[in-house]
């Protein structure tokens, strides 16, 4: 069984395919899925927006957790019964994947699998944006907004590890958990980011981790101190209720937001002040750098293991039940990341 996408467009567009159980090629790893996220970037592929949108049908999925179930010709150093990761883009909605073994990154046994694939996309993503593209030190500032989130708690928890002093925007129904993981909360809803940034600091922040694109990165550029960076990752501003907010949905615009990216990281360098804005990418540096993210998601693999991070798992639902987990992520309101398992783990 698999999730297909037939056709761009809302949580209706979720389909169940049965079929038969796919057979490795050479080089390759069948792996038998016991974990997959759920994402805002799922969301944005189903409704065709999304940069790494595939044409139709398509099974949606960036991440998963899994066991190796049978190897392809020419695969050595691989057991059956091994825990692997894996951040395949698409394909992750499913009971069964066949990857490149390359793509596979060995996970400590005892670990749960939906804590361990919340680290493949969100986590890796947050450790990257602060090390590798921010860059940052112990005891600078930072502005994290969708704190409570996927991404925003493991920006939290990894921000606390790293010695930052943290702000994170929010509902007022997270605020304690915000506080919980050690930032000062800003309820976006009735206070003014930049406002409450300048009045906490009196000069900025060293770095803004922005996932909402459009004009929402120029209000954070102003949040920034002398010398910042806006680190621009997400484009769920692009979304309204888990829909295309321009209501033209059904169609495949990959590059619309891209454009829009683009405008602002030049505008940032041309205007004075030292602010910058910086496009951070996973699947991209994954590309160019592949050691990295095996580096870095080990790395967290490892801290996972001696319980240094602990992975906020906001829902739990059955493959079959996509559907209903694309309308939860749509509305809103989580804190931590929904994962799909087969439905004898949720039983």
């Amino acid at each position: 069984m698999r999730i297909i996408v037939p056709h761009y467009g809302g949580p209706e567009a979720l389909r169940v395919l049965e079929e038969d159980c796919p057979e490795p090629k050479r080089g390759e790893v069948r792996v038998r899925v016991l974990a997959a996220g759920v994402s805002l970037a799922d969301l944005m592929m189903r409704e065709g927006i999304h940069p790494e949108t595939p044409r139709v049908p398509f099974t949606p999925g960036w991440d998963l957790v899994g066991l190796v179930d049978r190897l392809g010709d020419g695969v050595a150093g691989i057991e059956p019964g091994q825990l692997v990761a894996a951040l395949p883009i698409s394909g992750a909605y499913a009971e069964f994947v066949c990857l490149p073994q390359r793509e596979l990154v060995p996970v400590p046994s005892g670990v749960d699998a939906a804590e361990a694939v919340s680290l493949v996309l969100n986590y890796v993503t947050a450790y990257q944006m602060l090390h590798r593209a921010a860059k940052v030190r112990q005891g600078q500032r930072v502005l994290i907004h969708s704190a409570a989130g996927g991404v925003g708690s493991a920006l939290l928890q990894l921000g606390r590890l790293a010695g930052l002093e943290m702000y994170g925007t929010c509902s007022s129904a997270h605020t304690s958990a915000v506080s919980d993981l050690g930032a000062i909360p800003i309820d976006y809803r009735h206070q003014d980011f930049v406002t409450e940034i300048q009045r906490h600091t009196g000069e900025g922040v060293d770095a803004v981790f922005e996932s909402i694109g459009g004009t929402h990165i120029w209000r954070s550029r102003r949040a920034l101190m002398r010398g910042g960076t806006v680190v621009a990752y997400g484009l769920t501003g692009s979304l309204r209720g888990g829909r295309v907010a321009s209501g033209r949905s059904g169609g495949r615009h990959r590059f619309r937001a891209i454009l829009i990216f683009g405008l602002y990281i030049v505008a940032g360098l041309a205007l004075p002040g030292r602010r910058r804005v910086v496009l951070y990418s996973i699947q991209t540096l994954k590309r160019l750098r592949p050691a990295l993210f095996r580096q870095d998601l080990t790395a967290l693999l490892d801290l996972l293991q001696q319980k240094r991070i602990k992975p906020l798992i906001a829902e739990r639902f059955p493959l079959a039940e996509a559907r209903t987990a694309h309308e939860l992520l749509g509305r809103g309101g989580l804190q931590g990341k929904i994962v799909l398992v087969p439905q004898a783990v949720v039983a």
